[in-house]
């Protein structure tokens, strides 16, 4: 698979400098990926760590996983909770009412791995961004780094796009920039989660900024 978008996206003249330059990382990155199931789970653990350093969010994290017999934080069991409960771990009171938000939805709707597999990126970001607290670019986060998908282009990420802006001297703003963004990444389809990886690497690498 990673062959194979390789051949497709150093079609790309840009990104046939970013593959030479980092293909071994990248490709280090796209393999260490582990496909998971439990949505829920994931979309917790993503309101838990916003704006949190990787080990600060761990900490807080299983805290809060301690407030549930089996460590697991059961839509019933969160919904039980009060905020101060819940904030008592480390969270504050807006991500506290985020995750009881969370629950409140997974109660609701359906989702399982089985319906989730069953809905396109588009349908995915639609839904699951109604939930308070859940934004596009953590939905497009795991998208690519939970469930694996191949085609996301993450637009509102803020490396990707101004690796964008740098890499292909883009000198538009606002709409008319998005629109050229997208213009790009169309040609990268269906392995724009890949071309984003190689965006990321990209900044890492002397010579490209």
């Amino acid at each position: 698979m990673f062959a194979k978008s390789i051949k497709h996206l150093q079609k790309d003249s840009v990104l046939k400098l970013i593959i030479k330059a980092c293909k071994k990382e990248v490709e280090l990155r796209f393999n260490s990926i582990e496909e998971q199931k439990d949505v829920y789970l994931i979309l917790v653990k993503s309101i838990v760590s916003q704006q949190l350093s990787s080990k600060a969010a761990t900490t807080i994290y299983n805290r809060f996983e301690a407030l549930f017999n089996n460590t697991y934080p059961n839509p019933e069991e969160v919904l039980k909770l009060n905020i101060e409960s819940i904030r008592s771990v480390g969270l504050s009171g807006q991500k506290s009412a985020y995750i009881k938000a969370l629950a409140d939805y997974a109660l609701a709707h359906d989702m399982s791995y089985e319906h989730i597999s069953s809905l396109s990126n588009e349908e995915l970001i639609g839904q699951l961004t109604s939930i308070k607290g859940v934004g596009q670019w953590t939905v497009e986060m795991m998208l690519i780094f939970s469930l694996k998908r191949l085609d996301v282009f993450p637009y509102d990420d803020l490396v990707v796009r101004n690796q964008m802006i740098k890499l292909y001297g883009l000198q538009s703003k606002g709409k008319q920039l998005k629109q050229d963004c997208f213009f790009i990444a169309q040609k990268w389809k269906p392995y724009g989660s890949i071309a984003s990886l190689f965006l990321w690497q990209s900044k890492h690498v002397v010579g490209l900024n």
